[in-house]
């Protein structure tokens, strides 16, 4: 079968040729990838940023962003029957660990990353198991829906924590309009009646930001615009789909009293004064990826009509191109391969 394969860091991946995953235990499944969402947490494996956390013997097939059908099952593989739609939560956990147990699958002690940790699904086929399976409905656009598998989860578990806290008076800034920020503005559309404001350098951002439910867009005047949507009271909470450059910064000093700073996007450096922090008792929260859970409830909301995924459509013959065009920030949305 054909699959993305990451063969050195720095490198762009490339397409080639592997032997199809087989079954290696009684509660896995075979699916096979109708699409395979790209994300930035890719290009951060590219180059090599996350070699220490997943120290994932070279190469290996990308594509933690999944979704197609299910085609093969262990014996012990319960609760989806072949030739079921569904999209696969990014992790293979162990159901069995404190954490899981919990319902906290993020955290699973024995927990595998597909794409990262084990091959993953920017292929004709991949292997994962069956706790890791959310069921589809027969109608249901598998390549809009693959994307929700990380990027989605990731922003809707941001959200969730923190929407019993806003309010109608609230102002919750989205910080970084691209594929998580468009998702997340339509999520918190749904769960809260809060004014929103999207904040994105791009123009193209912005206005796709408005066109999906933000109340109000701003690029270098986010200062004005979230000091006149609180009636100068500073934003509520702040998440920060960035996470590099000067959005933690920025982000910090749009916060009012009591705010919170939600770091989703990762790769650059958060420095907060202590006197600001207690003077102003700042709530800091980082997000990893979400729960089975989360996944469920977000597909619920897709299913339901509440939640567009604005995708661009690669084969993935031309991954390199997908991959490209995000490292040039060009995919207004997010970028899907298509076997």
């Amino acid at each position: 079968m054909l699959a993305v394969r990451l063969e050195q860091y720095g490198h762009i991946p490339t397409v080639t040729d592997v032997p199809e995953p087989v079954l290696q235990g009684p509660d896995d499944v075979i699916v096979a990838v109708e699409g395979a969402g790209v994300c930035r947490t890719d290009l951060h494996a590219v180059h090599g940023e996350l070699a220490d956390v997943f120290p994932t013997p070279l190469p290996f097939t990308l594509g933690h962003e999944v979704a197609g059908v299910v085609v093969q099952k262990g014996a012990g593989a319960r609760g989806v029957d072949l030739g079921t739609k569904v999209v696969l939560h990014p992790l293979m956990t162990c159901g069995l660990c404190r954490a899981c147990r919990r319902g906290e699958d993020q955290h699973c002690v024995e927990g595998q990353f597909v794409g990262l940790a084990v091959d993953g699904g920017m292929a004709q086929f991949v292997r994962t198991n069956a706790r890791a399976l959310v069921p589809l409905a027969s109608t249901t656009d598998t390549r809009e829906v693959a994307p929700l598998a990380d990027a989605g989860i990731t922003a809707y578990h941001a959200l969730h924590r923190e929407v019993s806290h806003l309010t109608s008076e609230s102002v919750a800034v989205i910080l970084g309009c691209g594929g998580l920020g468009h998702l997340a503005i339509q999520m918190l559309r749904a769960m809260s009646d809060c004014v929103i404001v999207a904040v994105d350098p791009k123009e193209a951002a912005r206005d796709l930001a408005k066109s999906v439910g933000a109340d109000h867009v701003a690029g270098d005047d986010a200062a004005e615009v979230v000091a006149e949507a609180s009636r100068g009271a500073g934003a509520t909470a702040v998440f920060d789909f960035v996470g590099e450059g000067d959005a933690p910064a920025l982000s910090v000093s749009l916060l009012g009293a009591q705010g919170l700073y939600s770091a989703v996007g990762y790769g650059g450096t958060s420095s907060i004064p202590t006197m600001e922090l207690v003077l102003k008792e700042l709530r800091v929260q980082g997000n990893m990826v979400g729960t089975y859970q989360d996944l469920t409830e977000l597909i619920a909301l897709y299913e339901r009509g509440l939640l567009q995924s604005h995708v661009v459509s690669y084969p993935l013959t031309e991954a390199h191109r997908a991959f490209d065009d995000l490292e040039k920030g060009l995919v207004r949305g997010r970028a899907v391969l298509v076997p």
